[in-house]
C-alpha cells in the first residue's frame, strides 16, 4: 500500500542521511550551511526530544513497537478513503521506525539538523523526527476538521 511506502522512504532517506553524518562528520562537529541559523552537527542523543528521558531504552523499545501497532492498525482500517490520514499516519510509521533502528544497532539516536531561532538553538533533530512531527501535526488537522465535518452534519 502507498502509505507503507511512504514509510519506508521516510526509513531510507533517515538511515542514509545518518550514515553519512556518522562516516563524514566527528562527533560534536558542525558545519555551517547558513551562518548563524542552520548547521549540520553531529550529535547523539539516548532519549527522547529535547534530550528527556536519557538511557530510558527500555520505555522507548515499548512504546515505539505500541506506536507501529497502533499506525499499522489505523492504516488498514480508516485510511482507504482517507489520503490525508494514510500520509499523516506513513510519516508517523516512517519516523517511529528509523529513531527505533538507531536504538536498537546504536543504542542512541543520531541527529544532526541543527537550527537557531534568533538566540534560540532548537534541539538537534534528524529525518525521522521531522517526518513525526509533520505526521502528528496533520493528523492534529485531520482530528480538527472531521470533528468540523461532524458538527455541521
Amino acid at each position: 500500500m502507498f502509505y507503507y511506502l511512504i514509510a519506508v522512504i521516510i526509513i531510507i532517506i533517515d538511515q542514509w542521511t545518518k550514515w553519512l553524518v556518522e562516516k563524514n562528520m566527528e562527533l560534536r562537529e558542525s558545519i555551517p550551511v547558513i551562518e548563524g541559523f542552520f548547521y549540520l552537527t553531529s550529535h547523539r542523543n539516548a532519549g527522547a526530544a529535547f534530550g528527556i528521558l536519557q538511557g530510558q531504552m527500555w520505555l522507548f523499545f515499548i512504546a515505539t513497537i505500541i506506536v507501529v501497532v497502533v499506525v499499522v492498525y489505523y492504516i488498514q482500517k480508516y485510511t482507504k478513503h482517507n489520503k490525508w490520514l494514510g500520509v499523516a499516519l506513513g510519516l508517523v510509521l516512517g519516523g517511529a521506525i528509523g529513531n527505533f533502528i538507531d536504538r536498537m544497532l546504536r543504542g542512541e539516536v543520531v541527529d544532526f539538523f541543527d537550527v537557531y531561532i534568533f538566540a534560540y538553538n532548537y534541539p538537534i533533530f534528524n529525518v525521522a523526527d521531522m517526518a513525526l512531527v509533520a505526521g502528528v501535526i496533520m493528523l492534529i488537522i485531520h482530528v480538527f476538521t472531521e470533528e468540523k465535518k461532524q458538527r455541521k452534519s
